[in-house]
């Protein structure tokens, strides 16, 4: 590769916040996933650099050729007809299926509209998306995805091409830039709504058994009948949930008084309150535990994607975390 395309990931932070995608960075994050090479954890546990290329329940085997039997073959696989012809054991050799189906399903959703420092939420979930989606590609393997929010979905149908990834980054970046103070209005409208679950039954609808399904999220919407959907698609894919964080979800700043606002209203909080603080973290410690209590019992894992490093820190961290457990 020439170095003149290499990409650093640590580069991705910036001192200016980054409120929405640039799809110029979504494209050039296809440079960022030979730096992900250089990771070295075990491929069951490293999603981008070899869980897409291990071994996943489901995938299949392609016929390759016929051989001459020999000692410690499988007599399941022995082709009686060549065997009849020549009257000499054969038998058949498969390969394994190079190609699978990866789909990503991507959150932009009005909770996902919030960062306390270098990026949004919803930024970080598209540029994992796409380095996700570079990945694949880059492995081989069909790529595609779903894109939501708590009002509509579109969906990219995998394929091993260049243009859809493009094609899924384009609305990944057009539903980025849907995000704004009217997103909020109608996020708080529909804040009882299943538009996770209903992201996930679609999920269920176009995936094919053996797939991969990324879902990134901060899983504010995971319900019982979101439960129900992962589940199921857990019986026959194998899932990696990238929940998508800020450090201001699982603790308040220091003790002062501050004024707060969601784009639509007003508020002062005191975070000197220890009591309040204690109660706060507490909420968010729940919340993610019964979320990898979930993924767990489904076998699968759960990476943390902070808005406050560079994308491929933050994803490394994850993986050393997984592989510790």
């Amino acid at each position: 590769m020439d170095s003149n395309k290499r990409y650093n990931l640590s580069s991705r932070v910036r001192n200016k916040p980054r409120a929405y995608t640039a799809i110029g960075e979504l494209i050039r994050l296809r440079y960022a996933i030979h730096e992900l090479d250089s990771l070295t954890l075990p491929r069951s546990i490293n999603p981008l650099s070899g869980l897409l290329t291990s071994n996943f329940r489901g995938r299949g085997t392609d016929f390759a050729e016929v051989r001459v039997y020999q000692p410690g073959d499988d007599v399941r696989t022995i082709d009686w007809r060549v065997t009849a012809r020549t009257e000499i054991p054969h038998t058949k050799m498969f390969q394994e299926e190079k190609e699978r189906p990866v789909l990503i399903l991507v959150d932009q959703s009005a909770s996902m509209f919030f960062g306390s420092k270098f990026a949004f939420k919803s930024v970080a979930a598209a540029e994992a998306a796409a380095l996700v989606a570079w990945t694949t590609l880059d492995r081989g393997d069909r790529v595609g995805g779903i894109v939501f929010s708590e009002t509509q979905h579109r969906e990219v149908r995998p394929r091993r091409s260049k243009h859809s990834v493009l094609r899924l980054l384009n609305e990944i970046h057009d539903f980025n830039h849907r995000l704004s103070r009217e997103t909020l209005e109608q996020g708080q409208e529909s804040a009882e709504e299943n538009y996770l679950a209903e992201a996930l039954r679609n999920v269920r609808r176009v995936a094919k058994h053996g797939s991969a399904i990324f879902i990134i999220s901060d899983f504010r919407s995971f319900n019982e009948m979101a439960r129900i959907h992962i589940r199921q698609l857990a019986r026959h894919n194998d899932i990696v949930g990238i929940l998508t964080t800020d450090p201001l979800e699982k603790a308040l700043p220091a003790p002062d008084l501050y004024t707060i606002t969601n784009g639509l209203s007003r508020a002062r909080i005191n975070t000197a309150d220890r009591r309040y603080r204690q109660q706060y973290e507490q909420s968010y410690d729940e919340y993610q535990t019964a979320l990898r209590s979930e993924f767990a019992r489904i076998k699968s894992p759960l990476l943390e994607l902070s808005t406050v490093e560079a994308i491929g820190n933050t994803l490394s961290n994850s993986f050393s975390e997984q592989a510790a457990r």
